[in-house]
């Protein structure tokens, strides 16, 4: 089902955020407003796509904070900085983050708009490809705990006979163990195997 980007603003001028919102709604997008870093953090919603736009200072947690507690959660809604008064190691720390852009609030608002879409089409990209690595991932899942085993002997490049002793077990089932892999796997070879396991970003998982 498709949902239409949400741009959250998280700000704790009022008349600010009143603006802006104002801003983003006159050029077609949904928003929602937030005083705080706190008060967003309580209302996530991961499932709806967009980006966040959010003040450097303010009171509580820093807008750095919340790109600190969002990375920490695995949300990876684009963060757009908006600030009063920036400085150079904000600025670096922000874009370190992941920050989609660090703006003043007297920004020009076609700056602000360009910012805004290319922080949707950027989650938008982002989802697709969390989408396709967690398919592949579910595919891994399928193995049993024996076919685990002989997949992470397999990836270090040993032989059918190498395999049987080390888990103990005879050379035809460490085969019959392979084929399973391979098919439930869609792959034809252990090269083809190796790159799938990287792709998925199991490779630091053994």
């Amino acid at each position: 089902m498709f949902m239409p980007p949400l741009i959250r603003i998280v700000d704790d001028d009022a008349s600010f955020l009143t603006a802006v919102a104002r801003l983003l709604r006159a050029s077609g997008f949904a928003v929602k407003s937030f005083k705080s870093a706190e008060d967003f953090l309580a209302c996530l919603e991961s499932d709806v796509p967009g980006c966040v736009l959010v003040d450097l200072q303010m009171p509580g947690l820093s807008g750095l904070d919340l790109q600190d507690a969002l990375a920490k959660v695995g949300l990876g809604l684009p963060i757009i900085f908006l600030t009063g008064h920036g400085d150079i190691p904000s600025t670096v720390q922000a874009m370190r983050g992941g920050a989609e852009d660090f703006l003043t609030k007297r920004a020009p608002k076609e700056e602000l708009l360009e910012a805004v879409n290319r922080a949707i089409a950027r989650d938008a990209r982002d989802r697709i490809e969390r989408a396709r690595l967690g398919a592949l991932r579910e595919r891994f899942t399928a193995l049993t705990p024996r076919e685990h085993q002989v997949l992470a002997h397999v990836l270090t490049g040993q032989l059918n006979k190498q395999i049987a002793g080390d888990l103990q077990i005879d050379e035809r089932s460490v085969k019959r163990h392979r084929t399973a892999i391979t098919t439930k796997l869609g792959v034809h070879s252990t090269a083809e195997l190796t790159k799938l396991w990287m792709e998925a970003g199991l490779e630091n998982k053994r």
